[in-house]
C-alpha cells in the first residue's frame, strides 16, 4: 500500500451511511488510511453523541483508519433577507437541515467532534446559492471570517468547499472568497467535479487559478453534464481530468488527502459496488 503518491480516504457514506464497519472494510481492502464522517449510524454526524463518535473512532482506528475531517453541514442554508434561492441546483442536505439561526450550535458541536476524534479540519459552505450570488458575496466573507477566527482559537481548519448549490461554486469564486479572506486558518476543499456542475473547467483553467497553498483537502468524484444536470459515473471515467489534476497537485507540492465522494448510484443502485468501483479507480490514479 505503500506505492500511492498521495494518501487516499473516503466519505463513509458514500460507502454506507448505515453500516460503519461494512464502510471501513471496504476502504482497508482498498488501501485508505483517512475517513471524513458525514452520516454515521444512519444519522447526521452533528446529530451523534459523544459516545456514538467515539465508538464510530474507534471502528476506525481498528481498521488503521484516522478520522482526518468533519463534513459538517455549516453554512448550507439560506441567508437571511437574501435574493431568491437559485432553484436549478439540487440540494443536497445527507440526513441534515439546519436553519441560519442554527449555526452558532453547529460550529460549537464541530468543535467537540475535532476534539473527540483528533479531526483537524471542518468542511463548511457559503449559503444556498441565490439569483445574485454577487449580492451575497460580503455576507460570505464575514460569515467565513467570523469562523477562521474562532477556529484558530481552537486549533482547527476552516475548510470552505466548492459547492455547485452555494455561492462559492467554482475556483474563480474560490479565488475570490480566499483573497477576501486571507486568515491562515480558512482553507479551501478544493472538489473539481462541483466547479464542472458550476460551469467552471477545473483542470486545468479552474485549478491554475487558486492559491495552491491554501488547499487543505480533495475530494474526489467524476461526472458529465446533461444540461444542467450532472450525471455520475465512475472516477476517471468521466469529464474531470483527474490524471492531470492530480500530477499538478503533486507537483506544486500538495500533501494532503483524496478524498472518495462517490455521488455514482452505482452498478444497479449498489453503492457500495459504486464506491469500491470509485476507490479502486481513485487508488490506481493516486498510485500512477
Amino acid at each position: 500500500m505503500n506505492d500511492l503518491k498521495l494518501p487516499i480516504a473516503a466519505i463513509t457514506d458514500e460507502f454506507s451511511p448505515t453500516d460503519l464497519d461494512a464502510a471501513l472494510v471496504a476502504m482497508e481492502s482498498i488501501g485508505m488510511t483517512g475517513a471524513e464522517l458525514r452520516v454515521v449510524f444512519g444519522k447526521n454526524i452533528m446529530d451523534l453523541t459523544d459516545d456514538e463518535v467515539l465508538q464510530a473512532k474507534d471502528m476506525c482506528a481498528a481498521r488503521g483508519i484516522s478520522i482526518i475531517g468533519i463534513a459538517s453541514p455549516i453554512l448550507k442554508c439560506v441567508l437571511p433577507n437574501g435574493p431568491a434561492v437559485d432553484t436549478r441546483f439540487q440540494q443536497d442536505i445527507f440526513n441534515s437541515k439546519h436553519s441560519f439561526e442554527d449555526q452558532p450550535r453547529l460550529l460549537d458541536r464541530a468543535f467537540r467532534l475535532c476534539e473527540l476524534t483528533g479531526a483537524n479540519f471542518i468542511r463548511v459552505f457559503s449559503y444556498w446559492r441565490t439569483v445574485e450570488p454577487e449580492a451575497c458575496f460580503d455576507a460570505v466573507v464575514s460569515a467565513l471570517s467570523e469562523l477562521s477566527k474562532k477556529a484558530a482559537k481552537q486549533g482547527v481548519i476552516i475548510g470552505i468547499e466548492n459547492e455547485h448549490a452555494c455561492h462559492i461554486g467554482t475556483a474563480a469564486e474560490s479565488k475570490a472568497i480566499l483573497e477576501a479572506v486571507q486568515h491562515p486558518n480558512l482553507k479551501l476543499v478544493w472538489d473539481p467535479a462541483n466547479a464542472l456542475v458550476a460551469g467552471e473547467v477545473p483542470f486545468p483553467y479552474g485549478y491554475r487559478l487558486l492559491p495552491a497553498d491554501r488547499i487543505t483537502h480533495v475530494h474526489v468524484k467524476d461526472c458529465h453534464m446533461e444540461g444542467h444536470t450532472p450525471i455520475w459515473g465512475p472516477v476517471g471515467s468521466r469529464h474531470v481530468e483527474w490524471k492531470g489534476q492530480l500530477a499538478a497537485l503533486i507537483a506544486d507540492g500538495y500533501q494532503g488527502y483524496l478524498s472518495l465522494e462517490t455521488h455514482w448510484p452505482g452498478p444497479d443502485g449498489n453503492k457500495m459496488l459504486g464506491s469500491t468501483i470509485c476507490g479502486w479507480n481513485l487508488r490506481g490514479l493516486a498510485a500512477a
